[in-house]
């Protein structure tokens, strides 16, 4: 569930480390920064991955479109500034590799981890695939389209790991959308398909539960079309600020369905509010932080007893669209 790869990003930093000053000593210094720089942007990678996969399985009975899933995410040398170098680094013959396997998913049940190396995908060879220009992220793109397709068509894909036995990955059903590690920016956003965040966004410092609160803010923007409903509809202030609310309330919904506590939704906005809510300079097209926390605090109350009647948060039953009760519109 993931497309173009962000830690292309860190390409340039990498090679800059590994072209340090000649010697054995100092290719070793720059091959050991650059390794660490890797690793560090790889844990990030990582922990989006998990708990973008948690909260999308568990909500894929509610989402309106879900799809097969087996939770791997590659990489290819390709994308990166000096492929020749990367896949020195990384100990590889061939260009695509593992960067993260979610926990829980099918792809680490079958055993496969980070850093193996792929040889092929349902019988092709990734590796193979001509490289458009300067534009290598494209082949990326196009092996993770190409297992989602094969899972939609067939229900399986088979993965090849160089030197290995082919593996079949049964799918299980996620929320259609892809999570993504961005450039060095503070951002979170959502592109109606992925999830985007930013290797600087703040609530990577947070505990996991607040962390994937933030997550869930950006999955339910996706989740509820809005960013199909606001290029239809206009992005007046008004649009945007009922986008937000929605989307402010259904994260609790979305992180009791995934096992975490829903009261991580207003202990994140009590976190990131105060300070990069912007006070009273805050956008008009938001609602003070704190307006915000005790509408989610408001909407965890009733997921909290939806819990205790119920044993699951069904929100595509029970969830109140502000959008069409107010504009008298339904954007699914």
């Amino acid at each position: 569930m993931a497309g173009r790869p962000s830690l292309a990003l860190i390409a340039s930093a990498m090679v800059l480390a590994l072209a340090a000053p000649s010697g054995a000593a100092a290719q070793q210094v720059g091959s050991a920064q650059a390794l660490q720089i890797f690793s560090e942007r790889q844990a990030l990678e990582q922990r989006l991955q998990d708990i973008g996969w948690k909260l999308a399985v568990a909500n894929a009975p509610f989402c309106d479109k879900a799809i097969p899933a087996v939770g791997l995410q590659l990489h290819d040398m390709a994308s990166y500034g000096d492929p020749e170098t990367m896949r020195r680094l990384f100990g590889l013959t061939r260009d695509f590799a593992v960067l993260t396997v979610a926990s829980g998913s099918p792809a680490a049940a079958a055993g496969l981890a980070p850093g193996s190396e792929i040889a092929a995908i349902d019988g092709e060879d990734p590796n193979s695939w001509e490289i458009s220009g300067s534009r290598g992220w494209r082949r990326t793109v196009r092996a993770h389209d190409l297992i989602d397709a094969r899972l939609a068509e067939r229900g399986t894909v088979v993965v090849t790991p160089s030197g290995g036995a082919p593996i079949a990955l049964a799918p299980v059903m996620a929320c259609a959308t892809r999570f993504e590690l961005g450039g060095s920016g503070k951002r979170a956003v959502a592109e109606g398909s992925r999830v985007i965040i930013d290797r600087d966004f703040p609530g990577f410092d947070y505990a996991e539960d607040e962390l994937a609160a933030a997550i869930a803010h950006e999955l339910a923007h996706n989740l509820l079309r809005h960013r199909a409903w606001l290029d239809s509809e206009g992005r007046k202030q008004k649009n945007i600020r009922l986008t937000e609310r929605e989307a402010d309330r259904l994260m609790p919904w979305l992180l009791a369905n995934a096992g975490y506590d829903p009261g991580a939704a207003i202990r994140f906005m009590q976190l990131w509010g105060p300070r990069h809510s912007g006070g009273i300079l805050r956008k008009r097209s938001h609602d003070g932080w704190d307006e915000r926390a005790e509408a989610i605090e408001a909407e965890t109350a009733l997921v909290q007893q939806l819990q205790r009647d119920e044993g699951i948060a069904d929100w595509r039953a029970h969830f109140r669209r502000e959008i069409e009760r107010r504009l008298g519109v339904n954007p699914r």
